[in-house]
């Protein structure tokens, strides 16, 4: 195309400026052939008119489109030159803050002078495993191409990083090494990628500097070696250095510092280790304060010193050697303040000997001060006949001192680098290294001395390694798609870097004249003026002789030539290292011994890869003849660079300084393009610009124009085809274009020339579209105007008939208000008379009524006095009859009794009465007894009625006198009342007259002003009721806006509490998972182990193993996964202190708990062993006295039965009645759970007490029954002799019978006062303990209180101490919980036990009672056997239970797990194997062996674990053993005995619960190995999405013909362009997805758990999409938030296709959904600001502002975000406190729940399937 067609109106162009280096204006006419000039129109609207040179044809640079502008790579812009690439940056640096960007292989880093939070380790993640060109310019992804390459092709990589001072080198370097640390970490626990990265405060610290341009700037140049091993984990690193800027130690210009150390030191120096250094601040030594001044903002070296010192510990520096290292830097310093004076008008000089520096240097280094005062002054000239000694000047002491303090630093550093690299060495073999070189950029000051002139020829020879490798790599892109190979012509520095290094060069040069004795600068200045006078590099400036000019590839610079030779030379005298050689510090002297230099020839034969050593070479000793040149050794060290270079895949980062204020993103037009020209980014665009820049594949490129195709040609099927025949038919010229094999390449402009035809077409239909609309538009004006007309029309006429309507209304409407009127007056007037009348009737009616009412009331209450005076007569009468009746009956019936007691006497004195007396003695006097009692109560009763009925009747009586005194005396007023009352109704009638004639004139005068009140009075009340609706209205909004408050306040608080108890659930199942980490590691040491050794032996066990093998002789099991503190020592000896370290102090804390609660255990369990074997021997010794006593007492055991069944009786009701008591208090007072709790033990406790008062009662029946017949022996034996001595009983003597009679009943009042007395005893002793209880629930209401209001107080805290708080209260309940709970345990346990004696005491007594009816032998044995058949009848009834034999256990675990595969079962009931192991348990239960439990669920337990880590990455083998495990754990719960895990129990089921073990803590292992089982689940279905996460969601076109916006990235290369397709639809994804759901559906995994899994994978599809579109700018547009929220939607829908939409999988997708809708909504107006900040509350502000500045326009007509629209979104979103990072965390993993889900299913009805081949087992 010609300028003519480039060059038209409208098209914008660049022109030079000399503020902004270019200037962007726009063509206001069109250019023709020939014209001097181009009239132009600035950005500010003023014309500007731009010269052309005719002979050269020098067209300003073309501008271009908007659409290709922020491009992520400066190669895919279309125009190719300085001001595209400087505009490019600064669009990208300043508008959107992005520091990096791609310049073909180059990254180009500009420094922001500002953190960002670009570097965190969910970037690294982010920025791993993908292609360069995938994501957004970053020193990771440079970092990752070099780890992909160097994994993929198994070649070394470098990454070579330059820039001037300040540009951020050392930082990019850092980043890198941070990243290949991360990604590439050590698989052993040498911590190697720690210390690498620990290495860099150290280099920092001796080799760093501030300078005018960085505070922090590298003042050497350095290469690190980063190794790898075969699996590519880093093993280790080693560190070449390059040109230690030595000068610096002496030296500082104004307003710089000297290397960091120094000032460390210094601020250090008040510690107590570094009082004999001598130190004080650094403003007080020569070498630190030449640069003003000596601190930095922002930086605290005392805290850097620190670091420092912690480096050095880390990399195995002693703590010897690190004090040596600062003496060492500490005599540095006091050498440099050594006062030198003057002899001899400075012929000669002298040290004084009492100089404190001195003598501080000296003792510092220990040598000799004598010596080392001499021969600073002094030197040695040896000659071939003697020695002379010589004195120095003042000016060459001063230099010979100098040269000895950077001798000694430079020494010092080499000896630090040594270590370094000493200490990253690994003894494993390297197999290959990715190198960071970290060198100085291109440097030119005012002054350019020797280190300027090396720092530039280092860069002369990286910038020829630059530019054949980005020659090669273009020209393998070409080759491989096929495209004709023509050579480019690139700048070849090859001359100026001979004019530096070749034969008689420069540096040649150089070394000749530091040869030569008296050599001298001018010298060597003039022999190169005569030597390469004729070289187009070298130039002689105009105005000196000691200066000369090297034009490099950057820039031309001027070096003065004064100090080469002696910076060349670098003279140390050879007296001073000798004297330093024989310091009495070893470290000093091994500093300068000699050391044989390794030629790099002998380094490189025989060895095929790049083998590391240090490019600083051994300093040897001063002698001349031997010793190489600073420039020698300099040219060495960069040609074995170069080698390793070469030898290596290049990875460029050229870091750029925007401003020279290090102000945070502000760009210097100026100063970039100086350093874009120096660093090789313009020569890249040039060879780039060179052939073809640009390159679209095939199907981009049809996307892109195919509004430029005819419909005949879209209708082809042969993409290529029909690009060809569009660019044939667009570009008319063949060599703007070529077609490659899977691109299209273009030459500079082509495709801004196609944006351009692209874009007239746009404009044409875009007229096409206005035109039409606009008619449309006009059309429709039109006719809503006419519909407008005839409606005014309409409503005009309407509105004149109404008001017509309205008067008429009017009128009539005032004729019936008149009517109304009169007729309202005149009827209010009649209705005043009407009342007035009736008034007055009303009040004569009601006296004349009143007066009757008076007269009928006295008589009434005549009557009533006659009445109650009557009656009172009658009952006087009545009770003096009655009480001469009671005495004469009571006369009388004595006068009978005592008739009967003489009869009753006489009856008694017969034999006959006393044996039929005897026989039923005691149960009547008992029942006697208790008559009396009942009889004293009913007396006492009766009397207490009485006398209250006694002190009723005479208040009554005293009460009717005093009415009846009253009543007499009203009656005698009465007379004088009724005339006084007649007077005064006459008077009251008169005054009722005259009030009537002064009523009426007031009713008259009061009517208006009551008229007018009323008024008043209805305005009021109005008013009143308005005000108390507005004060209802307010009070109703302030009661809704406090309730809103304190529901906003409690959801708040529900929601932290919510977060705070996940955030707990979390931490511990990550430490569940860092513990299955540790022992899967664990696991995989001892294999590693037992492979090296290959002995027989015995084999450890792991912790966890051993602890769940232990034995137990224990019903309750105890396991642990933490095992016994040897096992744990032995673990941390075998893995290493460092990993171990971490959790082993909650490991062992738990285990010393553990043990303290087992031997807390094991002592309650021997003392209730110890109380039930002393419970048995005194039942034995009862049973025995029992079985010797049956045959003595058979004939009292009637009279015992009665006595027991009567007491029975008696404590039953008592007993019920006080149960019934103590249920309504409790129901009444408590009715909380804890309250229930209380009141059930208490209750248990009544019972316990009752069984022992029976128990107690039994043996004082026993006890009294033991003294009756003693009494009754004695009796027996008094009568025998009695009837030997007389004849019988009747001539007994009568006093003696009484006595005897009275002494049996007094003995039996004697007993039964006893038994009263122990039931009193017991019926307080039971007040005493119901009065305990209740205090127990007062203290246990009390306690509530005080919870609620701690709890009310935590509230009130910061969330830090409300956890801590929380956690703490939390530990100490459950520990107050777990003691309780061990107490009540007890107590049940010995209730247990007592009922179980009381049921043998009670069996033994029925088997002795029927004993003595029958013979007692026999019966026994009977009921013996009886027993025996019950039980054996009661084990038949068990079913469910599965019994094998114990040597079959492995073989039961190698067929149900190890080897069982889940297709086996498939056909089955679900979970079947959990089903059968618990059946297996329930009959180990039932046999009650502990042993067989325990060992059958450590065996399952293990056997899962190994299944699991066998099948590590299996899916379908995680889910099964995943659902099983749940399984069990559910069973274990469901028949644990437990209330809670029974409620939704059958009767059945209940009949299936264990009976002897508490598997409790087996629970919590199988809890703990689900969470473990699901992680696996997780990890291995994350692992199977993510790869096809961002091609589904964010790449794949679900809805064609929205991709068309243009490509965006980086341009691969041959080098990462090999891997293969591995795009996803959405249709796959979704596929995999339904995979994963009917896997779980099928296994029978609890539905909570799967929607759990559902929620964590479509987490982790958000955050890596989201991660994605925040580090990809192609992907930020319209177009792809359209399709973003279309494949969002297909997710949702497929969520509720499967039922999953409350499993809160779709609220985890809110913020990619978000992200969606900010990029389809308007970016414009404030208004815009508002609904993106109200609508994007998911997302934080730095993800909104990233998303804004990545925004990409989907075509020339859609306007960029503006600078100012993005500060207004962060202006606006200031409030919000949203976290720091940018990235979310895609391994994020939320707490799991395992809800308890009981199972229908009964264990009888499983049946086994024969497939499994578990014939060993038999059903019970």
């Amino acid at each position: 195309m010609s300028a003519a067609e480039l060059y038209t109106k409208y098209t914008r162009v660049w022109i030079p400026d000399p503020d902004e280096v270019w200037r962007s204006a726009e063509i206001i006419k069109d250019y023709k052939e020939g014209d001097k000039s181009l009239q132009l129109k600035l950005e500010d609207e003023t014309l500007y008119e731009y010269p052309i040179n005719l002979q050269g044809n020098e067209l300003p640079f073309l501008r271009n489109p908007d659409i290709l502008v922020g491009q992520n790579d400066l190669t895919a812009l279309s125009y190719l030159h300085e001001p595209a690439v400087l505009h490019n940056l600064k669009v990208r640096f300043l508008e959107s803050n992005h520091i990096y960007t791609y310049c073909g292989i180059v990254l180009v880093a500009i420094n922001p002078y500002e953190q960002l939070p670009i570097y965190e380790q969910d970037v690294i993640y982010a920025y791993s495993g993908q292609n360069m060109g995938d994501m957004d310019p970053h020193i990771f992804a440079v970092a990752e191409e070099a780890y992909k390459q160097m994994a993929r092709d198994e070649k070394n990589q470098s990454i070579i990083v330059s820039g001037e001072s300040g540009a951020g080198k050392t930082v990019s370097a850092k980043y890198a090494m941070r990243f290949f640390a991360t990604v590439g970490g050590s698989a052993s626990e040498t911590n190697i990628e720690a210390k690498v990265l620990a290495s860099s405060p150290i280099m920092e610290a001796i080799g760093n500097a501030k300078t005018t341009r960085n505070d922090n700037s590298s003042r050497f140049g350095k290469y690190i070696q980063i190794g790898f091993d075969k699996e590519y984990h880093i093993i280790g690193a080693n560190m070449r250095t390059y040109l230690l800027e030595k000068s610096r130690v002496v030296f500082q210009a104004e307003d710089e510092r000297n290397y960091h150390i120094f000032y460390q030191l210094c601020a250090s120096s008040s510690l107590p280790e570094f009082k004999e250094l001598g130190l004080t601040c650094a403003e007080d030594f020569f070498y630190t304060s030449q640069g003003g001044d000596t601190s930095i903002d922002g930086v605290d070296d005392a805290d850097d010193f620190e670091k420092t010192r912690h480096a050095f510990t880390l990399l195995g520096v002693k703590e010897s050697h690190q004090m040596t290292i600062f003496r060492i830097i500490a005599a540095i310093l006091h050498l440099g303040n050594l006062e030198i004076q003057g002899e001899r008008d400075g012929e000669a000089c002298s040290v004084s000997g009492e100089d404190e520096h001195l003598s501080s240097f000296c003792s510092l280094l220990g040598v000799e001060q004598s010596q080392m005062q001499h021969w600073l002054c002094h030197r040695k000239l040896v000659t071939t006949a003697e020695t002379y000694v010589k004195s120095m000047t003042l000016h060459q002491v001063v230099n010979a001192r100098n040269a000895l303090a950077k001798h000694i630093y430079a020494q010092l550093f080499s000896w630090i680098v040594q270590h370094v690299n000493k200490a990253l060495h690994s003894t494993v073999g390297q197999h290959s290294f990715i190198g960071v070189l970290d060198i100085y950029g291109f440097e030119t000051f005012e002054v350019n001395s020797f280190e300027q002139f090396c720092i530039n020829y280092a860069n002369e020879k990286l910038q020829q390694q630059f530019n054949s490798h980005v020659f090669k790599l273009e020209q393998e892109e070409y080759m491989k798609e096929g495209i004709p190979w023509t050579l480019i012509d690139f700048y070849d520095n090859q001359p100026c870097i001979d004019l530096i290094e070749a034969k008689l060069g420069i540096l040649d040069l150089l070394d000749e004249e530091c040869k030569v004795p008296k050599g001298t600068d001018q010298n060597w200045v003039q022999k190169l003026y005569d030597r390469h006078a004729a070289s187009q590099h070298f130039q002689k400036p105009r105005m000196s002789n000691t200066s000369f000019i090297v034009l490099h590839f950057a820039d031309k610079v001027e070096y003065q030539s004064e100090g080469f030779l002696e910076k060349n030379r670098d003279t140390v005298y050879e007296e001073q290292i000798n004297i330093l050689k024989a310091s009495k510090y070893q470290m000093v002297a091994d500093l300068f011994q000699e050391e044989g230099a390794v030629p790099a020839a002998a380094l490189r034969k025989g060895t095929p890869r790049i083998k590391v050593r240090s490019a600083s070479p051994a300093f040897k000793a001063a002698n001349k003849e031997h010793r190489k040149t600073v420039g020698h050794q300099f040219r060495n060290s960069l040609q074995l660079l170069m080698e390793t270079l070469n030898a290596t895949t290049p990875h460029y980062v050229r870091c750029i300084k925007p401003n020279d204020e290090k102000l945070p993103f502000k760009f210097d037009p100026k100063r970039a393009v100086q350093q874009l020209r120096a660093c090789g980014v313009l020569e890249t665009i040039r060879i780039s610009a060179a052939g073809f820049p640009s390159r679209w594949s095939y199907p981009d490129f049809f996307d892109r124009y195919r509004v430029l195709m005819n419909k005949r040609d879209l209708s082809k099927n042969d993409k290529k085809q029909i690009c060809q025949t569009l660019l044939e038919d667009l570009i008319k010229d063949p060599d703007k274009f070529q077609f490659g094999r899977t691109k299209i390449f273009f030459r500079a402009g082509q495709v801004a020339y196609l944006e351009k035809l692209r874009a007239d077409k746009f404009r044409a239909a875009t007229i096409m579209i206005q035109k039409t609309v606009r008619g449309w538009l006009q059309r429709a004006k039109y006719q809503r105007l006419r519909r407008a007309t005839l409606a005014l029309q309409r409503y005009a006429r309407g509105h004149l008939a109404r008001r017509l309507y309205e008067n008429l209304r009017r009128t009539r409407a005032a004729i019936i208000l008149q009517k109304q009127y009169r007729m309202v007056r005149m009827r209010r007037a009649f209705l005043r008379v009407r009342n007035a009348t009736i008034t007055i009737q009303a009040f004569a009616r009601g006296m004349f009524v009143r007066r009757i009412y008076r007269q009928m009331l006295m008589e009434h209450k005549a009557t009533i006095l006659q009445k109650f005076a009557r009656g009172w007569l009658a009952r006087v009468r009545l009770r003096r009859a009655r009480a001469a009746a009671v005495v004469l009956q009571c006369h009388w019936r004595r006068l009978q009794a005592r008739r009967q007691l003489k009869a009753l006497r006489i009856e008694a004195r017969s034999a006959q009465h006393l044996k039929k007396l005897n026989i039923g003695m005691e149960n009547k006097v008992v029942q006697l007894q208790r008559k009396v009692d009942e009889q004293n109560k009913e007396n006492k009763l009766l009397n207490e009625q009485l006398s209250m009925l006694t002190s009723a009747h005479s208040s009554e009586v005293e009460k009717l006198k005093k009415e009846l005194q009253e009543y007499q005396q009203s009656q005698r007023g009465e007379g004088n009342q009724l005339l006084s009352l007649q007077e005064e109704m006459e008077r009251l009638r008169m005054e009722l007259e005259r009030a009537h004639g002064e009523r009426e004139v007031m009713e008259d005068s009061h009517g208006k002003e009551r008229d007018l009140l009323r008024k008043r009075i209805s305005d009021l009340e109005e008013e009143n009721t308005l005000l108390k609706q507005e004060k209802e209205e307010l009070n109703s909004r302030i009661l809704c806006q406090s309730e809103d408050e304190f529901a906003r306040n409690t959801v708040e608080e529900n929601i932290q509490l919510k977060k705070e108890l996940e955030e707990d659930r979390s931490r511990y199942q990550n430490l569940i998972k860092e513990y299955a980490s540790l022992e899967q590691r664990y696991d995989r040491l001892m294999d590693e182990i037992t492979i090296i050794k290959q002995t027989p032996g015995h084999r450890r066990n792991p912790s966890n193993q051993s602890s769940l093998e232990s034995d137990s002789n224990n019903p309750s099991i105890c396991t642990s996964e933490i095992g016994d503190t040897e096992d744990v020592i032995q673990q941390v000896e075998e893995i290493g202190m460092e990993k171990a370290a971490m959790d082993m102090t909650l490991f062992l804390k738990l285990q010393k708990r553990v043990r303290e609660l087992e031997l807390e255990r094991k002592k309650l369990q021997t003392q209730l062993e110890k109380k039930e074997q002393e419970s048995k021997k005194s039942q034995v010794v009862e049973t025995k006295t029992e079985a010797t006593s049956e045959h003595e007492d058979f004939a009292y055991n009637s009279l015992k039965r009665q006595e027991l069944e009567s007491e029975n009786k008696k404590l039953k009701n008592e007993l019920n009645e006080l149960r019934k008591a103590i249920a309504d208090h409790a129901t009444q007072n408590n009715s909380s759970n804890n309250v229930q709790d209380s009141y059930n033990l208490l209750l248990n406790q009544l019972k316990s007490a009752n069984e022992e008062l029976e128990v107690r009662k039994e043996e004082v029946l026993i006890l009294r029954s033991q003294i009756m017949k003693a009494a009754q022996q004695k009796e027996t034996g008094k009568n025998m002799e009695r009837i030997s001595s007389s004849a019988g009983w009747p001539s007994s003597d009568r006093p003696i019978d009484q006595e005897d009679a009275i002494e049996a009943y007094q003995g039996v009042c004697e007993t039964n006062r006893l038994l009263e007395e122990q039931l009193q005893n017991q019926r307080r002793e039971h007040e005493e303990e119901m009065e305990a209880l209740k205090n127990q629930v007062d203290s246990m209401q009390e306690e509530l209180e005080k919870q609620q209001q701690a709890l009310l107080q935590t509230l009130q805290l910061s969330p830090e101490v409300q956890v801590e708080l929380g956690l703490q209260q939390e530990i100490t309940r459950l520990t107050n919980e777990n003691l309780d709970l061990k107490e009540l345990l007890e107590k049940l346990e010995n209730n247990e036990k007592k009922l179980k004696k009381q049921l043998k005491i009670y069996m033994k007594k029925v088997q002795d009672f029927e004993a003595s009816q029958t013979v007692v032998p026999v019966e026994r044995r009977s009921h013996k056997r009886n027993m025996q058949v019950a039980v054996q009848r009661k084990e038949k009834d068990f079913q469910g239970m599965l019994e094998y034999y114990k040597e079959d256990e492995p073989l039961l675990i190698r067929n149900l797990i190890t080897d069982l595969k889940p297709q086996a079962v498939s056909a089955t009931v679900p979970c079947l194997p959990a089903y059968i192991l618990f059946m297996c348990i329930r009959h180990a239960d039932y046999i009650n062996d502990d042993q067989k439990v325990h060992s059958l669920l450590t065996s399952t337990i293990n056997g899962i674990k190994k299944v699991l880590k066998k099948h590590h990455d299996d899916f379908e083998m995680t889910s099964f053993w995943l659902a099983n495990t749940c399984r069990l754990l559910h069973c274990l719960k469901q028949y644990s005995g437990e209330e809670a895990f029974m409620t939704q129990n059958t009767a059945k089921q209940n009949e299936h619960c264990l009976k002897n073990f508490d598997l409790t803590e087996y629970r919590q292992v199988l809890g703990h190995l689900s969470i473990q089982n699901y992680q696996q689940l997780i990890n291995i279905a994350e692992g199977i999405l993510q790869p096809m996460i961002v091609s589904a969601v964010l790449e794949n076109e679900s809805i064609q013909g929205l991709s068309s916006v243009k490509p965006m990235g980086y341009r691969k290369y041959s080098s990462n362009s090999g891997e293969g397709d591995n795009s996803y639809s959405l249709d796959e994804m979704i596929r995999q997805l339904n995979s994963f759901h009917s896997i779980m559906c099928d296994q029978g995994l609890d539905p909570e758990i799967i929607q759990q899994v559902f929620k964590q994978l479509f987490y982790m599809i958000n955050a890596v999409a989201l991660n994605n579109l925040l580090l990809r700018k192609d992907v930020c547009s319209w177009s792809t938030g359209m399709q973003l929220r279309f494949n969002i939607s297909q997710l949702e829908e497929w969520l509720r296709g499967k039922n999953l939409q409350q499993s809160g999988a779709a609220q985890t997708l809110e913020p990619l959904i978000q992200a969606a809708q900010l990029l389809q909504l308007k970016k414009k107006t404030s208004e815009d600001a508002e609904a993106i900040c109200s609508l994007c509350t998911s997302l934080t502000t730095q993800q909104i502002v990233k998303i804004l500045n990545l925004y990409t326009p989907v075509n020339e007509f859609e306007e960029r975000v503006t600078v100012a629209f993005i500060r207004n979104i962060q202006k606006q979103l200031q409030e919000r406190n949203d976290p720091p990072q940018l990235l979310l965390d895609f391994k994020h993993m939320f707490p799991v729940l395992f809800p308890f889900n009981p199972s229908a299913i009964t264990m009888d009805s499983i049946h086994l399937p024969a497939s499994l081949n578990l014939d060993f087992l038999n059903k019970v």
